[in-house]
Formats: structure tokens, C-alpha cells, sequence
């Protein structure tokens, strides 16, 4: 059975080219709407009109003082029969009003207000049905010249890409434990899953996440003003590795009829990697189904735009449609994130492999070129590098939130490659040595800990996302230098303990996001705003679960906890996966073959030794 220590927890980083269409693609379209707005115009004109004329009967005075009004001489002249001489027809007209009868004038009058009336009628009938088939054709050509474009951006879109070898996908398999209590866990795990998907498949289906309690959708600055249906392309693997093949089958169709990222929405780079690409990747390999592919590499070609910066460390936002990127604005001095920049190896390697285009490639071997090349305080990577100048914003080295998953993917830079990639496991044992040396510490009561070095001093505060350091620490024990596989299998089960004891200590027995080591303080979070719990990778049924799905708690202390009412969309890519891997058999998912991204997403081991990318070996 897989053990966790060989499951590194991915880490949630929380900060607090282009494939798509050129724009003459666009010009049918414009001609259509120019030829449709004529319409819309002289539509208009007709309606102001009969309006007008229809109106003006009604105001016209009631009485036998009123003036002539001109609707045609036909219609005012009332024709005049003299009596006189005979009783012959004299003939002629008399102006309306003018020596008549009173009484018989108002009768003509009535007469002929009548027959306007009647006329008026039938003209405006016949103008609204008029109008409403021209709606009708409007709206009919409108459809239509959308379903030629829709169509026409489809066919480009779904131009195939080169075939290339399929990796030796082992694995696969069912996973069964012999164990019925491990199996009765397993089938728990999997019910959960099942709860987190239909409420959001009732409740929030299109959109990023689900508000549980709320019931309706929910979404952060990270994906944009969009709905793009995270939860959706993360819970993807997670459904098919458990066998859930029906709700994968739904989320299949939403993403080839309703996934569409030419949205003019700003959205982390980061993340939108780890969860949109690395998903769909991972959709892909598993089930072989092309349109997870060809979504991926056409958001990728969304993303390239946020590389164009003088350094090309990428910003750490972009927009999908303008390809503007910028950062956050709460980043050090205007600077990118190590964790964000540094989180996209694993991702654009395989985009590399799958469509024969090197740029995905380049870009991520660029970043670690340029990493290599500059000065480290202490041997340690600052968790701010400014795109602009190429220059470390503040000082401040974390394996935590800012910093956590580009240690990860050092590491398994090297595991993807099937441990050619020795470049990148020079810079991972680089990392960890100088890491060990600066920032772990055991506290007064034995507790192994990773502190955070700010300014040239260590903080004793570890965060929750910290906790991921146990498994990569024991992953990384094989190949490790100076034959210290021992010794960092211990350190990785040191800190695995100090963060069970951050569960332990709490009242719900769910982990706070941060804890400190101050004093007669340990593993304990002090400040309110680090009592919280949002559903990473841990056990959650009896204190998260609600009738809506699975919220996060903001007070893990409180014997009564309120809810954050967000169940996030890795709760359904990490969480619940690692949980159903870990009681199931390790011939599901074969360490030895499948690597999982950040997000939990697993990608296949590559034997790139001899492929040749940009006109260098890819791994060497």
C-alpha cells in the first residue's frame, strides 16, 4: 500500500504563440453586424412613425372648432350635394365644417374618425408582424453567421497535432485492497468524492467553485471575472482513477461544448498551469481522449504572452484575450513569485512533447538558466524576483506559501525525466542542504520544524503548506548525496509528526495555516487569521462535510466552527486522490512511472534522454 511519506502533499500557493484566432478571422463577422445594424435602423424609423401617426389621431380636438389637418384632400373634402334647382348634383366640395349641419358634421366626423382608426389598426398589425419577422430573420442570420464562426474557430482549433510516442503508461489498474477495512475507507473516500461532485454539479456546474452552504457558485481573482469551470477540468483524474466514469463522462462534454478561453479575463498564470493545463494533461493521458489535449495547448498559447517581460520570468497574471500580464500588487517591490515562476516545468515539458513545438520548452528551461546564473543570500532563493530588472525583491526565503512548489518541481523535474534531468537534481540537493542549514530547527520540546529566514533572521513560525516538506523529503531521499537516503527519510518523517501534532493540538483536529515555536508555544497557531482551515490534503467528513458538499472551517480551535462556505476546486484534485491512493494498492498508479504535478494531477514519466528540443537535449 502506498505509504504517504512517498505522496508529497502538493502545496496551495495563496497570494493574501497565441492559438487563438488572428484578426482578420474577424471580419465576416463585422460585415454581418454592419448589414444587421442597417436593419435594426430602418426598423426603428418604421416604428417612430406609425407611432407618431397613430398618436396624433388620438390628440386631435373633439370639438366642431377645430382646424383643418391634412391626411390627403381625399379624406377632408367631404363631397357636397346641393339640393337647390331641381335637386341635381351641382357637385363640388366644401371645406369640412364650413355650412353644414352641426349634427351631420359630427356625424362625418365620427365617420371618418372611425375609418382613420380602422385604418391606423390594421397598418400597425401589419407593421408588428412585420417587425417581429424581421426580428425573427435578424436574429435567425445573427444565429447563423455565430454558428459559422463558432464553427470556423472549431475546425482551426481542432487541427490535429503531430503524433508523437505515447509514454508507457503503466498502471491503471483498479487499485483494490484484499484488506476489507482498508476497502470499507477506500469506499468512504470515494462516497465523499461523489457528495463534492453532485452538489457542485447541482449547485454551481460552469462555475470555478461551489458555495456549499449558500449553494450557488463561487469564484477568486485567480480565474478571472470568468466562469471557467475549474472545479470541472480538476476533478477530471479524480473521477476517472476512481472509477467514476459517468460524472467524468459529464465533465468531458462540458469541456468540449462550454470550455472557451478566448475571454477577455485576467487570471493567475499559476494557477490556471497547475489545475487547467496539468488537468486536462492528466485527462488526457489517462483516458486518450484528444479534446483534453487540444484544450490544454490552447491555453497554453493564452498563457506565452506573460513570458514577454525583459527578463522572461513571466508576470504573474496575464489576460486571455489582450495577452497584457502584470503582478500582484502586493509583491515585493513589483516582483514575480518563486513559487508561480517556478511551478511550471512539469506542465510545459509535456506540452513541448506532445505538439513538437519547443517554445513551452525554452520558456521553463529559460527561468532555471537565469536562476542558476544569479547570487543567493546564504544559498537560498528569495521568494521575489523582479521580471523588469532580473533583481531579488525582498529577502525572504520560505518553503511555505511563496516558495513551496519550486522546490517540488526541482525534484521532479528530475523524477519526469527518469532521473536524467541531472541539472535540475543538482539544483533540488543544492536547495535542500542550504534550506537544512538556515532554516530547520528543533524547538524546546523536540519538535522538528521549517522556519522562515526574513531580512537575515529566522522567524519560528511554519505554515501549513510547509507541511508538503515531509513527503518531499522522503521522495527525494533516493539519489540523494552522500548515500543521506537515511537521513532525510528520518527529516521527512520529523516533520511529517511536528504537523500531525498541528492537527493533534487543535480541538477539531484539522491543522491552523500557520503555527508557531515561541516559548512554551509549539505547533500551535497564536494569531486569529491563521486559525483557519480551507480543505488542503488532510481527513475532513466529520467537521467539514455540510449538505451542500465540504466547506473549510475559519477557527479550528472552536469546539462550534463557522464555516468559510468554499469548497475548493483542489479539494477534488488533491484532497480526496491522495486519500483514496493512500488505502488503495500501489499497482493504481505506479510511483516508479507517474509523476503528480502541484495539483495532484499525475503526468507520466518521459524517457527524453534522446529527444532533441530546441536544438538542445532536452535532458542530459
Amino acid at each position: 500500500m502506498t505509504t504517504p511519506a512517498l505522496l508529497p502533499l502538493s502545496g496551495r500557493r495563496i497570494p493574501p504563440r497565441n492559438l487563438g484566432p488572428s484578426s482578420s478571422s474577424s471580419f465576416p463577422h463585422h460585415r454581418a453586424t454592419l448589414r444587421l445594424s442597417e436593419k435594426f435602423i430602418l426598423l426603428l424609423i418604421l416604428s417612430a412613425f406609425i407611432t407618431l401617426c397613430f398618436g396624433a389621431f388620438f390628440f386631435l380636438p373633439d370639438s366642431s372648432k377645430h382646424k383643418r389637418f391634412d391626411l390627403g384632400l381625399e379624406d377632408v373634402l367631404i363631397p357636397h350635394v346641393d339640393a337647390g334647382e331641381g335637386g341635381k348634383n351641382a357637385g363640388g366640395y366644401l371645406i369640412h365644417g364650413q355650412g353644414r349641419d352641426p349634427h351631420r358634421h359630427r356625424e362625418e366626423e365620427e365617420r371618418l374618425r372611425n375609418k382613420i382608426r380602422a385604418d391606423h389598426e390594421k397598418a400597425l398589425e401589419e407593421a408588428k408582424e412585420k417587425l417581429q419577422k424581421s426580428r425573427d430573420e435578424i436574429q435567425a442570420e445573427i444565429q447563423t453567421e455565430k454558428n459559422k464562426i463558432v464553427k470556423g474557430l472549431k475546425n482551426k482549433s481542432s487541427k490535429p497535432l503531430p503524433p508523437v510516442p505515447v509514454p508507457n503508461l503503466v498502471g491503471i489498474n483498479s487499485g483494490d485492497p484484499v484488506d476489507p477495512d482498508i476497502r470499507e475507507k477506500r469506499d468512504k473516500i470515494k462516497e465523499m468524492m461523489k457528495h463534492a461532485w453532485d452538489n457542485y454539479r447541482q449547485y454551481g456546474w460552469g462555475h470555478n467553485e461551489l458555495k456549499p452552504i449558500a449553494r450557488k457558485g463561487h469564484s477568486t481573482n485567480i480565474f478571472g471575472n470568468s466562469q471557467l469551470g475549474a472545479t470541472i477540468v480538476d476533478a477530471l483524474d479524480t473521477l476517472y482513477i476512481m472509477g467514476l466514469h459517468d460524472e467524468f463522462k459529464e465533465g468531458q462534454e462540458w469541456i468540449d461544448n462550454h470550455l472557451d478561453f478566448s475571454v477577455n479575463s485576467e487570471v493567475s498564470v499559476f494557477e490556471v498551469n497547475i489545475r487547467f493545463i496539468g488537468g486536462l494533461l492528466a485527462a488526457y493521458y489517462l483516458s486518450g481522449q484528444e479534446v483534453f489535449k487540444l484544450k490544454a495547448v490552447q491555453l497554453a498559447g493564452k498563457l506565452i504572452p506573460a513570458f514577454n517581460t525583459p527578463t522572461g520570468i513571466p508576470w504573474a497574471m496575464v489576460n486571455l484575450k489582450s495577452g497584457v500580464g502584470r503582478n500582484w500588487g502586493w509583491a515585493s517591490a513589483g516582483s514575480s513569485i518563486l513559487s508561480e515562476f517556478g511551478t511550471l516545468h512539469m506542465e510545459f515539458v509535456h506540452l513541448s512533447y506532445l505538439t513538437g513545438n519547443p517554445v513551452y520548452y525554452d520558456k521553463v528551461m529559460h527561468i532555471r538558466k537565469l536562476l542558476q546564473k544569479m547570487d543567493r543570500p546564504n544559498g537560498l532563493y528569495p521568494n521575489y524576483l523582479n521580471p523588469r530588472t532580473g533583481r531579488w525583491g525582498q529577502h525572504h526565503t520560505s518553503m511555505g506559501g511563496l516558495g513551496d512548489s519550486f522546490y517540488e518541481y526541482l525534484l521532479k523535474a528530475w523524477l519526469m525525466s527518469d532521473k536524467m534531468d541531472m541539472e535540475a537534481r543538482k539544483m533540488y540537493d543544492d536547495a535542500i542542504e542550504a534550506i537544512e542549514k538556515h532554516l530547520i530547527r528543533k524547538s524546546n520540546g523536540g519538535l522538528t520544524f521549517i522556519g522562515e529566514w526574513k531580512n537575515g533572521h529566522l522567524e519560528r513560525k511554519m505554515g501549513h503548506l510547509t507541511c508538503f516538506a515531509g513527503g518531499l523529503f522522503a521522495l527525494g531521499a533516493d539519489g540523494s548525496r552522500d548515500d543521506k537516503a537515511g537521513h532525510y527519510l528520518q527529516l521527512g518523517a520529523e516533520i511529517a509528526h511536528t504537523c500531525h501534532e498541528s492537527y493533534d493540538r487543535t480541538t477539531l483536529k484539522l491543522g491552523p495555516e500557520a503555527f508557531k515555536f515561541d516559548g512554551g508555544v509549539e505547533a500551535v497557531a497564536v494569531r486569529q487569521n491563521e486559525k483557519y482551515y480551507i480543505l488542503r490534503p488532510e481527513a475532513i467528513d466529520k467537521y467539514c462535510r455540510v449538505s451542500g458538499g465540504f466547506s473549510g472551517v475559519k477557527d479550528v480551535y472552536s469546539s462550534a466552527p463557522t464555516y468559510d462556505d468554499v469548497q475548493q476546486s483542489f479539494f477534488l484534485a488533491e484532497t480526496l486522490k491522495y486519500l483514496y491512493l493512500l488505502f488503495s494498492n500501489d499497482d493504481l498508479l505506479p510511483l516508479d512511472h507517474w509523476v503528480f504535478n502541484t495539483e495532484a494531477h499525475p503526468l507520466p514519466v518521459l524517457h527524453l534522454a534522446n529527444t532533441t528540443l530546441s536544438g538542445n537535449h532536452a535532458y542530459r
